[in-house]
């Protein structure tokens, strides 16, 4: 479980409040306008924000006073920063060992991730030599190679087009089942958030609102959230 406990994140004079918990193996949605703090939220999750007041907690662990790779956390950004003048295997050992020096055993694992994200064969191209879809599959696979139980998805699949934006949607969600991971993820779609997330919670006016069933935030929105939806 993530849990969010009096916590306070400021940023360029924003200020965000967050009380809440999200279950351990969800998929939550966080959304909401522009601005409003959802990247914020999740940087605090990573470790590359420090609260001003309050504390998170992943699986009953404080998280205060660890740097961002000693969390339990992988976090896929819209950019999928990968390195051009490595090969797509390189890119994805490198969340196994910062070095490249890649065990059978480590080998083996970078063969089946890439089946698993459907690019099996593709492990001696370049990045510039896939399309954007695919790059963002690989980055993908790194994040689940490090076998973090926490995965943060900061819109990573917003520049891509409609049907392919959902086909990496499923490919979270089934690869979140398989490895059991919570979510957490971002976006300013709804259809985003009903195809895989089973909470929603809304960020507006300064602070994260309780998270809801998807369903029901949507289909009987708070006044905040209708605000937002223009319902």
């Amino acid at each position: 479980m993530i849990g969010l406990e009096g916590l306070v994140l400021r940023r360029d004079g924003f200020r965000l409040t967050a009380d809440a918990s999200l279950p351990e193996g969800s998929i939550t949605a966080l959304i909401g306008p522009s601005g409003a703090g959802k990247s914020t939220l999740l940087d605090a999750f990573a470790g590359f924000l420090a609260p001003e007041a309050g504390r998170i907690t992943i699986a009953g662990r404080d998280m205060a006073g660890l740097a961002p790779a000693e969390r339990p956390v992988s976090i896929l950004f819209q950019d999928h920063n990968l390195f051009p003048h490595l090969d797509v295997a390189q890119n994805l050992g490198l969340g196994i060992r910062s070095d490249l020096r890649l065990s059978v055993k480590d080998r083996r694992a970078v063969e089946a991730v890439l089946a698993d994200v459907g690019l099996a064969g593709m492990a001696a191209r370049r990045p510039a030599a896939l399309s954007g879809g695919q790059r963002q599959r690989v980055a993908l696979a790194r994040a689940l190679l490090r076998r973090r139980p926490v995965l943060l998805l900061d819109e990573p699949f917003a520049g891509l087009d409609p049907a392919l934006r959902k086909e990496m949607l499923d490919l979270v969600a089934r690869m979140a089942r398989r490895q059991a991971m919570t979510v957490v993820m971002v976006t300013h779609l709804p259809e985003d958030a009903r195809r895989i997330a089973g909470l929603t919670a809304l960020i507006s006016g300064g602070r994260l609102h309780p998270p809801q069933p998807t369903a029901t935030a949507f289909d009987k929105p708070s006044p905040e959230m209708a605000a937002y939806l223009g319902a």
